[in-house]
């Protein structure tokens, strides 16, 4: 199911899939649309090379919204991407323009395209929660309590992520009601709050972990161990939001002596492919995105994705590459 006359256009699929680079091209292109990152670690500045967030000189040629927007040392939720977003999309809006929506954080993704409704906080429930998490048997005894009252918010949650089972037994303590059942759910897919299609990337299993493994081979020798010990030592450290960003958490291990950085790696390589296993399953129950995936490069896919917004692929500006 696709929006009957959808002005902007969601691009979503797992990570390491090509996301960027073709919602890049595709921006360059057309020349009337502008790119906002619902990746929920690229909204904090100085967090570069870990997060592949995209380069100054890409935001130079196509406006990026939701990108080092943040101090590594704040906390960030779901709340405040759908709240950037809706106003990013607004700004685009007025000037007549259209918005590619890049993210493959399904949650992310969800709150912003269907408008989900966000449950509020209960500070003295979540610190609470925090406190019997602060150690691996608390954590571990938490994520099983998750599962018995929740197994679908369980599902989309890594039994290591502190701060998102934490967020869910908040709310299902402090409403009654499972974590899951806020906003459509899964299992519901009509019509978007906004007037958007939705396309995604379809990599095939074999070529994602490659992929993978290639992206933290490249950020290892791009300065991600050096990026992730200036962060440490700045004041303030990295908010518990940042600090549980896939490879940074593994490197911050690794710093603090606690595993070698070649097994710090593994363990991110491990980590991101278990998260993309998790992505793909959340975005394939949602019929109204069109796959345009195939193997190869994904520049490839642009004629497809163009045709699934409704627009013809026009011929490459000078100086477009």
């Amino acid at each position: 199911m696709t929006t009957t006359g959808a002005r902007h256009l969601a691009l979503v699929g797992p990570t390491a899939s090509g996301k960027s680079a073709l919602a890049q091209r595709a921006a360059e292109l057309l020349g009337d649309v502008e790119i906002v990152s619902l990746d929920s670690m690229q909204v904090y500045r100085e967090m570069d090379v870990g997060t592949a967030k995209p380069t100054a000189e890409m935001r130079a040629r196509v406006p990026h919204h939701l990108v080092d927007v943040a101090d590594p040392g704040e906390e960030w939720s779901v709340v405040r991407t759908q709240a950037g977003a809706r106003a990013a999309i607004e700004s685009i809006e007025a000037c007549g323009r259209r918005a590619l929506l890049v993210g493959g954080t399904g949650l992310y993704v969800h709150a912003v395209v269907d408008g989900l409704t966000v449950p509020g906080a209960d500070p003295p429930r979540r610190a609470a929660l925090e406190a019997a998490t602060a150690d691996a048997a608390g954590l571990a005894e938490a994520y099983r309590e998750l599962e018995r009252v929740d197994p679908v918010a369980a599902s989309r949650i890594e039994p290591g992520n502190r701060r998102r089972i934490v967020r869910a037994l908040e709310v299902i303590g402090a409403t009654g009601r499972p974590f899951s059942s806020f906003g459509p759910g899964l299992g519901h897919h009509g019509e978007p709050a906004l007037p958007v299609r939705l396309a995604g990337i379809w990599l095939a299993r074999d070529a994602t972990a490659p992929r993978i493994a290639g992206r933290f081979a490249r950020m290892r020798d791009g300065g991600l161990v050096e990026e992730v010990r200036r962060l440490a030592q700045r004041p303030g450290g990295l908010s518990r939001t940042a600090a549980q960003a896939i490879g940074y958490r593994e490197v911050l291990a690794a710093l603090a002596g606690e595993c070698t950085l070649d097994a710090a790696l593994d363990a991110a390589v491990r980590r991101t492919v278990a998260f993309a296993r998790r992505q793909r399953a959340w975005f394939r129950r949602d019929p109204r995105i069109t796959w345009i995936g195939r193997a190869g490069n994904p520049e490839a896919l642009l004629p497809a994705l163009l045709a699934t917004w409704g627009v013809p692929t026009p011929a490459a500006p000078t100086g477009v590459r």
